[in-house]
């Protein structure tokens, strides 16, 4: 059997050829309701396919969006990926993934090679890119988003959430349960200290302590952002004679490794230590006790990045104020802060 083509489905249809690929590509001009059902119906009975191959090196375009995360088996990459994905599919756009692994060799190898593969955009979640990696996206005039993170270095629009904000109101929720001060698991020392969640996540736990009149000194303890490197953390932290009775962690991760120290030294959460984190993955209200913390509208955030990073009007020169997407963040209560 011949294969079908563009020409036979304008032939069924009664249409030209241009209006078969307006109809196929949603644009870039309008089609009227009737004949757009024509079309489709056209293309139902014939089965047709289109060649993405053709159409990409037609339009040095593909239906491709890549996305650069540091881990995602981590659960908030994870869900930030799978929310992603489906903005993108409503778009009709598929998402390659690269993970990074936080390191530079890695990001710039998969950044080259989705801008090889013709991606329409790039979705990037960086602590930051080298010099030679930014001056081929230049190069490449490839369309940039950056997600959750902005580093300075990189200067494109970026969708993040109120990361400062949001570490206070979960910092000033355990100190209004009564503690005489709360700890905060960061970071670790190589963690960027502009435009990264978790430096300003412990930025929002010190102006918290601070507007209560209370020392941050001393009550700041590094960690990974995973729950395995943090639980031998917690270990460590809740075994001293000191040990805190509140703890901020900058992400769900790690106050998910401080819970599982805390039930392994048998120290009662809320009742002789309380927890938050950050990030509200969907295994935080599964923990014993479920993990207050703070929530981020991912699937918006998701929805905005595609759109900016799909948007031919994207890298047209703004403000760095008109170029950032800042989304609010929220509490989320649960029963580790103490709550019923």
């Amino acid at each position: 059997m011949a294969k079908v083509t563009r020409d036979d489905v304008a032939r069924l249809a009664g249409t030209s050829t241009a209006v078969v690929s307006y109809v196929i590509n949603n644009g870039p001009r309008p089609v009227a309701p009737a004949t757009r059902e024509r079309v489709l119906a056209a293309i139902k009975e014939l089965g047709y396919r289109p060649d993405r191959v053709a159409q990409a090196m037609a339009s040095r375009r593909t239906d491709l969006i890549g996305m650069i995360v540091p881990d995602a088996r981590q659960p908030f990459f994870a869900e930030m990926t799978h929310a992603v994905e489906q903005a993108a599919s409503e778009r009709g756009k598929m998402v390659l993934v690269g993970n990074s692994d936080y390191v530079e060799e890695r990001e710039t190898h998969y950044l080259r090679a989705f801008l090889g593969m013709r991606v329409s955009g790039l979705i990037l979640v960086s602590h930051g890119l080298t010099d030679q990696a930014a001056a081929e996206i230049d190069a490449w005039d490839a369309r940039v988003v950056l997600l959750h993170e902005r580093p300075e270095a990189i200067d494109d629009v970026a969708v993040v959430t109120d990361d400062v904000g949001g570490a206070q109101l979960a910092t000033r929720h355990l100190l209004e349960h009564g503690h005489e001060y709360v700890a905060c698991v960061g970071g670790t020392a190589d963690t960027p200290t502009v435009g990264d969640p978790v430096s300003d996540h412990v930025e929002g736990w010190r102006r918290a302590m601070r507007e209560a009149g209370r020392s941050v000194e001393g009550r700041l303890f590094e960690a990974p952002y995973n729950r395995y490197d943090a639980y031998q953390v917690g270990l460590e932290l809740l075994a001293r004679p000191d040990r805190p009775t509140a703890i901020f962690c900058s992400t769900d991760d790690q106050a998910i490794g401080i819970l599982r120290a805390a039930r392994e030294l048998r120290i009662d959460v809320p009742g002789e230590l309380a927890v938050a984190g950050f990030d509200d993955v969907k295994e935080a209200g599964l923990t014993d006790p479920p993990l207050t913390t703070v929530a981020s509208d991912r699937p918006a955030m998701a929805r905005a990045a595609v759109d900016l990073v799909l948007d031919d009007g994207l890298r047209v020169a703004g403000s760095r104020r008109e170029r950032l997407k800042l989304f609010p963040s929220r509490l989320v209560v649960r029963q580790s802060c103490g709550c019923a």
